[in-house]
């Protein structure tokens, strides 16, 4: 039984599956056939009734979207609606040539409907009411409409690239996922063919109206000479039948078009928010009590010319009136109650001091301004916390442990867009943030300069711009990177969990670690914690590495380099060089990926003899060494940067680790590798030199 219930399920859901598939053909055919077959009076009537039924849907449905990609199917609707109008003009036009002369119900009830109940009977009335339709939907609307859609379409293909990096910024540094990408990419491009198939379509609306004004005058010149040259009237008998006919044709089929038409400026010309049209306007143009009191002045003012009709203006100016007195006192109300002294509860008898008041500095810790509380509180949909949590999920896939949880707390004697991010209690970066704006970071090659508050991206401190929402696209156009508050505060939040990484891996984050290599092989972390080096010093061989922006995924390599090298060597620094040894491939993919040429930073010859030497008697740089060594590192870091290629300095193996403590004291972005690190099927190129003689 439930085998044949499934069988009928999947039969229907094919049935279903492919009518949807067959509607587009078979609605292009019978709109086709409609041209070439007759088609009788009530077919008409029933064509013409779904026409304007179909038109009125397509503008409700306009105005209760959200955004322009919610109506993505309205370049096609546009287009089929245009044709079946087209279609029906046709088949009308036939049916009254033919059937005219016996009068105002030959092409049907709507056509004579529409030319004897909404003018009259009058045709010249009527020929001016279908001019004017016609000019309105022509001159105004449509091309209205189709300059918005033009004007849309070029700017959203030229911030296509801006949208595009922060997209890959975004994902790069751990804020969205693989799939949400993929999705905001779909997106754009989406929006993209949306607005050029609408300056498309907009087109065939266009040559919809100039078409109807060329029918008319075909129907008119028509039916009077088939009505008095076949049918044997008069000239005026003839002209008030067959202009009755064609101005009621006309106008049943500008109207729907109209209605289209606006639907079409009403989808193109909407800015996108959380709220519908009818939204937007009740919220944004009722919602200042002094502006209703002002226009409440102004036409009691005008009601009181005489000649004017006083009643209406007055009866504009008594609602205007109450409205916004209504508005006002419901605003009063509010700050009263916000401002309303609440009553203070009894106070309870203070306990004593216990071991429970004894708080424990968090590892990790994000302090707020209180402008900041929205971007960090889910009922107000702040989206900071997911970002967060993405974060954390990008550094422990990158990193290779958990970082520790982040405690958000707002802190009142902060500025209010200031944040500061605390590691262990201590202050590790301050920055702003501004909610409701974007900051417009410069890459470096931006075409162009926008208004907003000067500042530095407080990650990489890049100069950047906080702007308003009205400029992000133009920011993208000119090649800025445009992210949001929360993307600024995450990116800033990730880039120092990498900075930091040492300091967060602690005894507890290694002992689950091992927990979880042991959970695959038992044997090989036993061999070496506790056998051969405590947990501690496992810890500080972990830390060395996080110091260096090396990555501790590969566990299983670590453990087995120190299952070999611990017997004979204790010293942590010494198993740390051995280690990264081990690691070279991952190191050298990490700064240079593929497989082609390295261009790094090299030690001139004389410069690494006196290096070595000084290490080989055990004593260290001496102050003037020293200062020469970092100034000309620093200088050829520079001339690294410039050409684009990491700043990765490569010397002997035994000269790394001192270089690699003393240079990244200034210098935090200079990698130093050894070259025993550097795999033999990788070609080596040095492009500066530490030491040259400029």
């Amino acid at each position: 039984m439930n085998a044949l219930s499934q069988l009928w399920g999947r039969r229907e859901w094919l049935s279903d599956t492919r009518l949807k598939v067959l509607a587009g053909p078979i609605l292009i055919i019978m709109i086709l056939s409609m041209m070439i077959l007759p088609l009788p009076a009530f077919v008409l009537d029933l064509l013409f009734t779904f026409n304007i039924t179909l038109a009125i849907m397509v503008l409700l449905v306009s105005m209760f979207t959200q955004k322009p990609l919610d109506f993505a199917a309205f370049p096609a609707v546009l287009l089929f609606s245009t044709l079946l109008r087209l279609s029906l003009n046709v088949a009308s036009t036939r049916v009254v040539l033919l059937e005219g002369h016996e009068g105002g119900d030959a092409a049907g009830k709507v056509i004579e409907a529409f030319g004897a109940f909404l003018i009259g009977g009058n045709f010249a009335v009527g020929l001016v009411v279908f001019m004017i339709l016609v000019v309105i939907n022509f001159m105004v609307i449509t091309k209205g409409a189709g300059r918005i859609a033009e004007v849309g379409a070029r700017f959203t293909l030229d911030a296509m690239p801006g949208k595009q990096m922060a997209i890959d910024a975004d994902l790069n540094a751990g804020l969205i996922g693989e799939d949400e990408a993929r999705a905001r990419r779909q997106e754009t491009s989406q929006e993209a063919d949306f607005y050029g198939s609408m300056d498309g379509a907009s087109k065939f609306v266009r040559g919809d109206a100039i078409a109807g004004i060329i029918i008319m005058m075909i129907n008119l010149i028509g039916g009077l000479a088939i009505g008095m040259a076949q049918h044997s009237l008069s000239f005026s008998e003839a002209a008030h039948t067959y202009t009755l006919l064609t101005i009621g044709d006309g106008l049943v089929a500008q109207i729907p078009a109209l209605v289209i038409s606006t639907a079409a400026g009403v989808t193109v010309s909407r800015v996108n928010t959380d709220q519908d049209v009818g939204q937007q306007l009740i919220s944004q143009l009722f919602n200042n009590p002094q502006v209703l009191m002002l226009a409440a002045g102004v036409m009691g003012l005008l009601g009181l010319v005489p000649g004017m009709p006083n009643l209406v203006f007055l009866l504009f100016t008594a609602l205007l009136g109450g409205l916004a007195w209504w508005m006002w006192r419901r605003n009063q109300q509010q700050v009263t109650e916000e401002a309303s002294p609440q009553t203070p509860p009894p106070q309870p008898e203070v306990p004593e001091a216990s071991w429970d008041d004894v708080q424990l500095v968090d590892t990790l810790g994000l302090e707020v301004g209180h402008r900041l509380i929205p971007l960090v509180d889910h009922r107000q949909k702040g989206e900071l916390l997911g970002r967060i949590k993405s974060v954390r999920k990008k550094f422990a896939q990158d990193v290779g442990f958990l970082p520790p949880v982040v405690h958000i707390r707002d802190n009142l004697e902060l500025g209010p867009s200031t944040y500061i991010i605390t590691l262990k209690g201590v202050e590790v970066g301050r920055a702003d943030a501004h909610p409701g704006q974007w900051l417009a970071i410069d890459p470096g090659q931006v075409s162009g300069k926008v208004e907003g508050t000067p500042t530095q991206d407080p990650a990489f401190g890049l100069p950047a711009v906080w702007i308003d929402a009205a400029q992000r696209e133009r920011a993208q156009v000119y090649g800025y990177t445009v992210v949001d508050a929360s993307t600024v505060v995450a990116t800033h939040l990730n880039h120092l969990l990498h900075r930091h990484a040492n300091d967060m891996l602690g005894r507890q984050e290694v002992q689950q670690l091992l927990d979880k290599i042991a959970a695959e092989n038992k044997s090989l972390v036993e061999d070496v914690v506790p056998k051969l080096l405590t947990l501690t010093a496992m810890q500080r061989i972990l830390q060395n590495l996080l110091a260096e922006e090396v990555s501790i995924r590969d566990m299983r390599t670590i453990l087995d380099t120190l299952a070999e090298h611990a017997p004979q060597q204790a010293d942590p620094h010494e198993l740390t060089a051995m280690v990264r040894v081990a690691l070279g491939r991952s190191i050298t993919q990490q700064w240079f990926p593929g497989d082609q040429e390295m261009h790094v930073i090299g030690l001139e010859a004389n410069l690494e003899q006196v290096l070595t030497q000084a290490l080989s008697n055990g004593g260290g740089l001496e102050p003037g060494l020293a200062d020469t060594l970092m100034e000309q590192s620093m200088a050829a870091v520079e001339r690294q940067e410039a050409r684009g290629e990491p700043t990765v300095l490569v010397v002997q193996h035994g000269l790394r680790a001192l270089l690699a403590r003393f240079l990244r004291r200034r210098i935090t972005h200079l990698v130093v590798m050894s070259n025993a690190e550097i795999p033999d099927d990788r070609t080596l190129r040095v492009t500066a030199t530490v030491g040259a003689r400029s």
